[in-house]
């Protein structure tokens, strides 16, 4: 067989199947997704230099698979789905297939280089899925409260109280496990250590900031701020000056740091002085919690990347 200098393989992943592209060569192979399919992929790919593939993430159904090729040594570049499915119609490839997008994520990397990484550790990939069961207790939480207010029947009410208790509860074992999950991994106790040491910043933050950006500490300012959707887009043309706004980014990770943010303008003296100066000078609210939002990030990204604690500045 034929070996290239330099193959990029797209791999267009569903529940089922595995369909495979490689680029510049064209070759494209269907798997099956599951354990004997992954090696059969493997051996597929093993005489060739693969120097990455490229893939959507789908949520559990790209896992195993990522994990199998981690272990095999192959280069991974994991993309958002709407950034490959602009660069398919910028391309002018209007259809979508299996194959069809397989052989898109294969141009894509090998045109864009996404940057590859390794997958996140088994421990917190089960954090993240205790958190977002978390997150969807929290909503269920808030809409038994809601519907609980317009309730007539003593039955309903009965049930509401009874679904609000089993939630309550549930939410406390899901809080235990969690911190004994990160009790049991010593770099995930330092960094979680680390994050609470933040003015502002408790244990349910403090677990969204390692869970939805594990990137943190490893990155620069400008970086961070980037990843969370923090950071102000340009709109400009000729002499013309756009709005700045922020765009992109991790909703969920923006979504769990707004209240610490606002705590922070309040109780944190550094936070409150950059906060009451954005408004002075005629700042939206709003723009001016956004700063404040992205100073967080910022700051932990940069105490974890230092291995430090927060401490006050000395006057």
């Amino acid at each position: 067989m034929t070996q290239h200098s330099a193959d990029t393989v797209g791999v267009d992943i569903s529940k089922d199947f595995l369909d495979s592209n490689i680029h510049p060569s064209g070759e494209a192979k269907r798997f099956a997704n599951n354990a004997k399919g992954h090696r059969a992929m493997i051996a597929w790919l093993a005489p060739r230099q693969v120097v990455r593939v490229v893939f959507e993430a789908t949520g559990a159904y790209h896992r195993s698979f990522e994990r199998t090729l981690a272990a095999a040594g192959f280069p991974m570049a994991k993309v958002n789905p709407r950034q490959a499915r602009r660069f398919a119609e910028a391309t002018g490839k209007l259809a979508k297939t299996d194959r069809v997008d397989a052989a898109m994520l294969a141009r894509f990397g090998a045109l864009l280089t996404p940057h590859t990484s390794e997958p996140v550790s088994e421990t917190l990939d089960e954090m993240k899925e205790l958190y977002n069961a978390r997150a969807a207790l929290v909503g269920d939480r808030t809409a038994a409260l809601n519907r609980q207010k317009e309730m007539r029947s003593a039955v309903l009410k009965r049930f509401a109280t009874q679904r609000l208790k089993q939630i309550d509860h549930q939410l406390e074992v899901i809080d235990q496990t969690l911190n004994q999950l990160c009790s049991a991994d010593p770099a995930l106790k330092t960094k979680f250590d680390i994050l609470l040491s933040i003015p502002c910043v408790g244990q349910t933050t403090a677990f969204a900031l390692l869970i939805e950006m594990p990137e943190l500490g490893t990155l620069e300012a400008p970086q961070a701020a980037s990843l969370a959707g923090l950071a102000p887009v340009a709109r400009d043309s000729g002499n013309w000056r756009g709005k700045r706004s922020i765009r992109g980014g991790r909703a969920g990770f923006r979504q769990a740091l707004y209240m610490p943010a606002l705590v922070a303008t309040r109780f944190n003296p550094d936070f409150k002085a950059k906060y009451q100066a954005l408004i002075a000078a005629g700042k939206p609210p709003k723009v001016a919690i956004v700063a404040i939002m992205r100073k967080l990030v910022i700051l932990a990204n940069t105490l974890l990347k230092e291995g430090r604690v927060w401490s006050p500045k000395q006057a």
